[in-house]
């Protein structure tokens, strides 16, 4: 399979992994986000590469992620009426899931049946109160700093800002180090309406009704402010929707144009409306220059230092049976490695020693368990680990940030 291939297959994973943990946690607005990439990711990867052995199982996780979606638009009420809908959980592919009866389904078919007909605003949009708090959120205090005083200063106390706030703010970074999570924790912080739409989604599943459905999402959250209740619109992957196109359909135009049209309603100093626009995207260097001043605050969401990559390691280590590791050599060693491939590594060395204890053949016993993990665990996962993100990506965020910044 080639390195692109590969690539969307990992992304896929890990979008589903990411699916599963918002779910169980209840998050279901982020969940439904994260649910859409992976079956987009593994319909994508049917529709490329129709040959692939493992489209059969890619094609029925998309199903099963669809009808988990379903289920958490419905509500609670549904979940409990169907025990067949619970939380579905993302486990690796094994021999089992390869060696499935039955030949796949043509890749056209099965994009029929695991893709809703028409996919509406209803069916991408979620309005929550997330319960992910600051704490949840490890480092990246600049970050808070810059979204307490944008954000819940001006809602606490709106009297003390007589020239306004900034409406429109834009969270720039590598993947996997904390936008969504530093967005949800803010409307947490201010028991915000969260919306969180995929712009990606907006651009792919709208067109048609994306005008009428992008009104409706601030409509939406407008209503809410008439009852003095604030809202967070949360656009992920807002360079699919502002970013530069060389070739552009009519639709596409009319659905950024109706976006930016309502999004200046919102940054409108007269109207004070309690309504706030997060941007996140990994690709600021993609967006078009004239909507970058619709963001008046670009906070730059870096991969985690040595104190923060610190505190993940305690975090995702407490759990597990560490003997003579010391956590701040692991932390110096992971320089560079953004926020998800510390969890990873957590992941893996744990992998690891449950791994062994299979191999063992000693599993039969009940009362067995995977030795201590040890510093070398660690360092053997890391000589086979490279981080996910470039020292070359990293100073290309800190360019744009230097020619952007707005904190």
């Amino acid at each position: 399979m080639s390195s692109a291939a590969s690539e969307l297959e990992s992304a896929a994973i890990r979008y589903a992994k990411e699916a599963t943990r918002l779910d169980q946690q209840g998050s279901k607005g982020l969940a439904i986000t994260y649910y859409q990439k992976a079956i987009d990711a593994f319909l994508k990867m049917v529709n490329l590469y129709p040959s692939y052995e493992l489209n059969k199982i890619y094609v029925q996780r998309a199903m099963m992620y669809q009808e988990r979606i379903k289920v958490l638009q419905v509500g609670s009420a549904a979940e409990t009426a169907d025990d067949d809908y619970s939380t579905p959980e993302f486990r690796p592919l094994g021999k089992a899931d390869q060696q499935l009866k039955g030949e796949p389904q043509a890749p056209g078919k099965a994009l029929e049946s695991a893709t809703p007909k028409k996919s509406g605003y209803e069916d991408l949009l979620v309005v929550e109160k997330p319960e992910i708090r600051w704490e949840d959120v490890s480092g990246l205090d600049d970050v808070k700093k810059s979204l307490k005083e944008a954000i819940v200063y001006p809602s606490k106390r709106p009297d003390l800002f007589p020239l306004g706030w900034p409406r429109g703010i834009l969270l720039f970074g590598p993947p996997g180090c904390g936008k969504t999570l530093t967005a949800a924790a803010v409307a947490t912080e201010i028991n915000a309406s969260f919306y969180s739409v995929d712009a990606a989604s907006i651009m792919s599943k709208w067109l048609g009704e994306a005008e009428k459905n992008v009104a409706k999402l601030f409509r939406s959250a407008r209503e809410r402010a008439g009852t003095k209740e604030t809202s967070i619109i949360f656009i992920d992957e807002i360079d699919s929707l502002l970013g530069l196109h060389s070739n552009e359909v009519g639709g596409e135009i009319r659905v950024r144009n109706q976006f930016l049209k309502e999004m200046d309603g919102v940054i409108d100093k007269g109207k004070n409306w309690p309504i706030y626009v997060i941007g996140a995207t990994n690709k600021p260097w993609a967006l078009d220059w004239g909507f970058i001043r619709r963001f008046q605050k670009r906070i730059y969401v870096p991969v985690p230092d040595y104190n923060t990559r610190l505190i993940m390691y305690q975090l995702y280590t407490q759990k597990l049976n560490l003997q003579g590791v010391d956590l701040r050599e692991v932390a110096t060693i992971t320089e560079g490695f953004s926020g998800s491939d510390v969890k990873d590594i957590c992941q893996a060395v744990q992998l690891k020693v449950v791994s062994e204890l299979f191999e063992s053949g000693l599993i039969a016993d009940v009362n067995s368990k995977p030795r201590a993990i040890s510093i070398n665990d660690f360092k053997d996962v890391l000589s086979r680990r490279k981080p996910s993100v470039t020292a070359d990506m990293i100073k290309a965020y800190e360019m744009w940030e230097e020619n952007f910044k707005a904190g």
